[in-house]
This record gives C-alpha cells, structure tokens and sequence, in this order.
C-alpha cells in the first residue's frame, strides 16, 4: 500500500518532529492537537527546525515555505478522511491512546493504517481496543525524529503482513532505518537500555561516583552522551513512566533506583523543567547532593559501592542476549538499532552491544555479571543463552563464533 498522505495525533515535540520529517520527505500531513496553543507550539518548533537548515544554507526559503505548506495543523479531524497512515503521539497512557484510536476510527477510512508512537505499551492491547486491529501497528520513533534514523516497527498479534510492509516502506520513505521487532514491553532500544540507565541511577544514589564522573565515563566507552544527560534531555517523567512498565512486565532486574522516584516526585524533569541531574540554570534549586544524602539515610547506606563501565554495560548485553532468546530481533538488528537508535559506538567504531561482547568475549561478559551477582544480587544474573553460548565455546571473535555467526 503507497502512502500518499498522512496524519499525525498529538502536537508535542515528538509529534512535531514526526510531521516535519513527513512534510521533508515531500508528503501532505495533517498536524491534529486538541490544544489551539499546544498546536501554535508545534508548529513553532516545525518552522524552526526548517529556519535552522535554511540557516545552515541546507535549504532556501522558498523551498522550506514549500515544506511547511505541506503541514495542516488543526484542532478536528474533518481532514483525516482521506489519510493513509495516522501516527498518534499521545501522552504515554494506555486509556489516553485508545480513545484517540476510537475517535480515529470514525474519521478516518477503512483501510487507514493506525500507527502508535508509543514507547513501550502493548500494540496488541490498542489493535483489541479497535474494529481494525489487523491494521494497527507500533511505529517509535527516536528522539529527536528529525535526527534520528532508527524507527522500531512493531507488529501486535493481529497485526497484518501487509501492514508490517506498508511501515516499513513508509519509513524507509521517509529516509530512515526501520528495525522490525517483535512485541515486548519496551520493545528494543528501551529495553536494553533500562537495566543500563538504572544502575547507573544506583551507583549515583550509592556513591560509588557521581553523576559527572559516570557520565565522562560512558561517553569514554563509545556512548554519545552519558546516562544522567540522556535522561535530562529525553525528560525525567518519560524515563520514569517507561520504567514503571518496564518494572511491572520484567521484575527486579528492571526496577529503578529510589532517587530517580525523588527527583520524579521534586518535578527535576530535566531540560524542560530547568533542573534535572544536572542544572540547567533556573535559579535557586536543592542540590543533587543533598537528595543523594536524604536517599542514602533513608536506605541506611554508610559505604560507597565501586563503580565501573561494565556495571552498566554488562546487564545491557546480557538484555540483549535475553532478546535473542525470546527472538525478539536477529543480532544483526539488535546491533543496528542500538547504533542508528542512541549513537552506539566501541572504541570509535560504530558497533552495538553484541558485537561488543563478541570483542571483549562472552566468557569474559558472563564471568563479570557472575561477578557482580555475587555483589549486587540477581540483577545481574547471566541468562541462559548466554550461558550456553560460552559451553559451547562460542566466545566471539577469538573462537571465530559469538552472538554473530562468524569472523
């Protein structure tokens, strides 16, 4: 099925970008909010991310008001009725998206792909909540869209064949890279990069170094940005409500650190509140230091714990190894997602999580997550295929055979 144009539900930064990226590509979009200043905002944002490529000298005003012709904000739906594919971009709530599916059901025809920008819930769960569940299909994209390439495709249970290749085609359209991904909370990128942000959220809330310090720490191991300036920017209330699910679905080895709910409860959102881990210069605010103490008295913590890199890169290879146990995604797309989805790298090569443990060895991973299991406690338990992959001397690139099949 050809796209010939587009929906996007919700105005807010994703939804924004979303529509930009749709309208780039050359596409009519119709930009929906319920809020007359959230949609004025959106729009804002839209014209800015084109002023700073005009800017730039990437595009000439004639061409970006073109662009930005193709973008039809409004507050109904009465131009949804010839749409082909609507994206919601809804706050992150599961009775939230399945109104707005219900609402798009009668604006929009039979045949209109109904595609969720969601995070982490369950596309199974919003297909049942529709007539057309074979057509509903999750579509996350990576913040900021406008940059980002990667976009999870994430068929439901009643998800059809057809479906699955209208998105993909759609997003490769929209010049990105689209990684198929069987349904699980979180789906990929989010999941394996849970079990990182929270221990490092742990070493932070039990001294073993500050935020600072394992921030400069992972960007030195390949990561574009550290886990506390991540957080900062994607937003304090988004990680917590992802990892709230994400705790709920996998148990302890998902479970946050007690001061990411402080800073939750304080409203340090991060960049859009002005004050995060870090401070991003709005005044007068407690500091990330007295919270750390009021954190540590309430646990009874006296003793700093050790820090290192492979604290909380281990427990995400061994995620990634969970994945391909559950055949969630091939090791080739586990990889490619985690580099197109966050900027992934290893010692200034472009590489993602199970061709990094294929480097160091995976006897090496599952002995340090042994390790550490003995110290921390079964968050860092190894799972079983990764288990079996050292019994069966399939130790990476020093046997010729690890995650990947061959060196």
């Amino acid at each position: 099925m050809y796209i010939f144009k587009a929906g996007v539900v919700g105005a807010g930064a994703m939804g924004a970008e979303i529509a930009q990226v749709i309208s780039y590509s050359g596409l009519p979009v119709v930009l929906k909010d319920v809020d007359q200043a959230m949609l004025e905002k959106g729009m804002k944002h839209i014209q800015a991310i084109y002023q700073n490529r005009v800017d730039r000298g990437k595009m000439d005003v004639h061409t970006m008001q073109d662009k930005l012709d193709l973008i039809e904000p409004t507050l109904r739906y009465d131009s949804f009725e010839d749409v082909d594919i609507v994206i919601e971009a809804v706050p992150e709530r599961m009775d939230i998206k399945k109104a707005v599916f219900e609402e798009l059901m009668a604006a929009c025809p039979e045949g209109t792909v109904f595609a969720s920008n969601t995070s982490a819930l369950s596309i199974s769960e919003m297909g049942a909540a529709t007539d057309r569940a074979d057509k509903v299909i999750g579509m996350h994209f990576f913040n900021p869209a406008h940059v980002m390439k990667l976009v999870e495709v994430i068929p439901g249970l009643d998800t059809g064949e057809e479906t699955v290749d209208t998105v993909v085609g759609f997003a490769e359209s929209l010049r990105k890279i689209p990684v198929v991904v069987q349904e699980c909370p979180g789906f990929l990128v989010n999941r394996l990069l849970m079990p990182y942000i929270n221990e490092a959220g742990l070493c932070l809330q039990e001294g073993a170094a500050s935020a600072t310090e394992i921030d400069e720490a992972m960007v030195q191991f390949g990561m574009p940005m550290g886990p506390f300036t991540l957080m900062d920017m994607t937003g304090i209330d988004i990680a917590h409500d992802v990892g709230q699910t994400l705790a709920q679905e996998y148990g302890d080895r998902m479970v946050s650190s007690i001061l990411f709910e402080r800073l939750f409860e304080k409203g340090r959102l991060g960049q859009k509140s002005g004050v995060g881990f870090y401070d991003y210069g709005t005044g007068e605010t407690e500091p990330l230091a007295d919270i750390i103490g009021e954190v540590q008295a309430e646990l009874g913590i006296t003793t700093p714990t050790e820090f290192s890199v492979e604290r909380l890169v281990f427990p995400m290879i061994n995620e990634a190894a969970l994945c391909l146990q559950e055949n969630i995604a091939s090791p080739a797309d586990i990889d490619m997602a985690m580099v197109a989805g966050i900027g992934m790298t290893y010692h200034g090569e472009r590489i993602g999580p199970l061709a990094i443990a294929d480097r160091i060895g995976l006897d090496v991973v599952a002995n340090t997550l042994e390790a550490l299991q003995e110290k921390y406690g079964a968050r860092f338990r190894p799972c079983r295929y990764l288990r079996l992959k050292v019994r069966a001397n399939h130790l990476g690139e020093k046997t010729g055979k690890g995650f990947h099949e061959a060196y």
